[in-house]
């Protein structure tokens, strides 16, 4: 591993390896941290050097990522601390100069003054799963990991983990000793980015629902920010996104913050005041514990897009029979009315449109306990049931963390509450719930999260959390949590006039940021106006029921924006799905557009949108399909003005490309299907 010079110019170890150095021309200039651990003496043989410097570089099993641990400071300050690397074709890249490491604990400091003790061999693991959503079915991944043991100036121990897989980095802290509690007063974890680095994030908010800013040099804003943020390096050979996985009970959720320096992003834990000040900030933690894994997705854009990492390193299902759980879009009454569900009469109308559209489900939204107007919850359900829906409810997270008073809340509080509800539903036939206003990442409040999760398990319940924080990797270890809302969506339309002009391009940064992490419920698709009116084309709107991976896809308009509709366009809207076995992006850039191909089973599905002013012509090669194969191509796209589609239709082959004009804020939607199975 190559050493940054000036940096050991500064260690107390300096001085006598330039000595040794000096006496020996042949010797490499390598990171010993033995040095710094008092073994030199035994440790100045060239073949041992050598070995060393390799067990501290970490490649990727293909080769192109690179992750190393290096160290600065006297002995007793010492800080470790991680570099990542990108090699592309012909070049490499230093992709972070510095990743921080260290925790602070109650009891003892593991942030400084460590002594490197020993490191495992390294190891490769290769993992094959299946998943009943998201993007992609059948999922495998391959990484080299080694761990690394500390201990501190009192004999603390603290170990490293390290993976190095295909797709990203990730790494965790590990405290291996048994018995004994103790507060995390802080973590020292952060990733230092040249201020060139363009990168796109959104300011803290709760319930994560901002809007990304675009920043490089001069514009970057220093605050706390949401996860996860994406990043493209100065010469563009790069791109890479930050987030975090396996959050589990014994831990807070993080998001970062460079208030202290505008390059240097921190971990930082919840503020106090989060939850109307219920729970701590600072996690409680009892050994042996692992931290929650620190995600580093990082390639081209399309390695960004199609990763599936934060679910990779998240434990195996808990859940054994999967049978029951079944994605699918969902009609929604919230977006055009937002009282919607107190009205019987409302509400089966949305079960009329979902049973029209070949939609599986229909949502019960807020205040289905005041429901009037010819019926109530219970002759809902039935009426639901009856047109061959299955019908999912909201409810409020309750308790003290949320001053919003709608009811029913308290239901899911507690684990008595929730086995009285659950046994409740499973009798009127409902499939699942909504539950909404969590409003902190503290450790009680993932101790929340996870209990529902767990309950909802034994009832076969489908679960969906709004108003929450953005995925950890839950659905693979619950894989009956089927969408987070986390997401500034179509819902802002009725709280303002802002989304009606930001919305274009925040549309096409979704798929690079949110959308990558795990399921996002923006409710979309849209072709009449709700409280402030959208200035995306139809051909856009249609677009973000692929673009946009959700396993329940509420569809929010309201029932005649869907039966106005010509008979292509509602023919697509039936038989989309909300589930994929495969995505691969096909072109696009943060901010201007992008474009997106989806398969389930034989059949592709594409969604293209332009976030821009200006009208585009797009060029979309199909090399991506089977060789050897025929393909029925069917495309609805921009007509003569925002509210008109054109079609065409062709037949098609890997070797065959399509040109596609994008009004502006436009879109398009295609799909592509074998002709044998025609």
């Amino acid at each position: 591993m190559i050493v940054n010079k000036q940096r050991y110019l500064r260690s107390s170890a300096w001085n006598q390896f330039r000595r040794i150095r000096l006496e020996r021309k042949n010797v490499c200039w390598i990171s010993l941290p033995a040095l710094l651990s008092g073994f030199l003496v035994f440790s100045l043989s060239l073949g041992f050097q050598h070995s060393f410097a390799q067990k501290l570089t970490i490649q990727s099993p293909n080769k192109k990522l690179t992750v190393s641990l290096d160290a600065e400071g006297p002995e007793d300050q010492l800080t470790w601390f991680l570099r990542a690397s990108f090699h592309g074709t012909g070049k490499s890249t230093e992709v972070i100069p510095e990743i921080a490491l260290g925790l602070k604990r109650s009891d003892q400091d593991f942030s400084k003054g460590l002594r490197f003790l020993k490191k495992s061999n390294e190891r490769l693991i290769t993992e094959k799963y299946s998943a009943p959503h998201g993007k992609s079915s059948s999922r495998s991944n391959a990484a080299n990991e080694v761990t690394i043991a500390f201990e501190n100036a009192v004999k603390g121990k603290m170990n490293l983990i390290i993976r190095a897989y295909n797709d990203g980095i990730t790494f965790r802290y590990q405290f291996p000793g048994k018995g004994g509690t103790y507060v995390v007063e802080d973590e020292l974890t952060s990733y230092t980015v040249p201020k060139e680095t363009r990168r796109w994030m959104q300011k803290w908010n709760p319930a994560n629902e901002g809007i990304y800013t675009a920043m490089s040099d001069s514009t970057i804003q220093l605050r706390e920010w949401c996860y996860p943020a994406l990043f493209q390096t100065k010469d563009a050979s790069c791109w890479y996104l930050l987030h975090e996985a396996d959050l589990d009970r014994t831990y807070c959720g993080t998001k970062l913050s460079n208030k202290a320096e505008g390059n240097k992003y921190k971990l930082t834990f919840p503020d106090q005041g989060d939850g109307r000040g219920q729970g701590a900030s600072k996690p409680v933690i009892s050994l042996p514990w692992k931290s929650p894994w620190r995600v580093i997705i990082m390639g081209s854009l399309q390695d960004i897009v199609a990763s599936t990492l934060v679910d990779d390193v998240s434990p195996p299902s808990l859940v054994k029979n999967t049978e029951w759980i079944k994605p699918g879009n969902v009609s929604w009454n919230y977006w055009s009315s937002n009282h919607g569900t107190k009205d019987y009469k409302i509400v089966t109308d949305f079960a009329d449109l979902a049973a029209e559209m070949t939609w599986p489900y229909t949502l019960l939204d807020w205040e289905w306990d005041a429901m009037s107007n010819g019926g109530n919850v219970e002759d809902a359900a039935k009426y639901i049931l009856s047109k061959g829906v299955k019908p999912l409810i909201w409810y409020n997270s309750g308790g003290d963390h949320t001053w919003v008073p709608s009811t029913p809340k308290d239901r899911m509080l507690t684990h008595e509450n929730r086995v009285a509800e659950f046994t409740k539903l499973r009798k009127m036939g409902f499939a699942g719930v909504k539950i909404d206003f969590f409003e902190s990442e503290k450790q009680d409040m993932i101790k929340y999260y996870l209990d529902i999760l767990d309950d909802a398990a034994k009832f076969e319940m489908l679960v969906y959390f709004h108003g929450c924080l953005v995925p950890r990797g839950w659905a693979r270890t619950y894989p009956h949590l089927m969408t987070y809302e986390g997401v500034r969506g179509a819902e802002w339309y009725n709280n303002g006039p802002e989304l009606t002009y930001t919305a274009p391009e925040h549309n096409t940064i979704l798929p690079f940021t949110r959308n990558v992490v795990g399921a996002m419920d923006y409710t979309p698709v849209t072709f009449t106006n709700s409280q402030f009116p959208h200035i995306t084309s139809y051909g856009h709107e249609l677009a973000l029921s692929v673009l946009f991976e959700s396993a329940l896809q509420h569809m929010a308009d309201r029932p005649e924006g869907y039966r106005q509709l010509p008979d292509f366009a509602k023919s697509f809207l039936k038989t989309v799905p909300a589930a994929w076995d495969e995505t691969k992006l096909l072109g696009g850039f943060p901010g201007k557009d992008v474009i997106i191909a989806r398969r389930k089973g034989d059949v592709w599905y594409i969604g293209g949108i332009n976030g821009e002013i200006k009208e585009k012509k797009q060029t979309v090669a199909l090399d991506f399909l089977q060789g050897g194969t025929k393909y029925s191509l069917g495309l609805i796209a921009d007509g003569k003005h925002d509210k008109e589609f054109t079609t065409r239709s062709a037949e098609v082959d890997s070797s065959s490309s399509v040109d596609v004009r994008l009004l502006r804020r436009g879109g398009f939607v295609a799909t592509l299907t074998p002709i044998n199975n025609i």
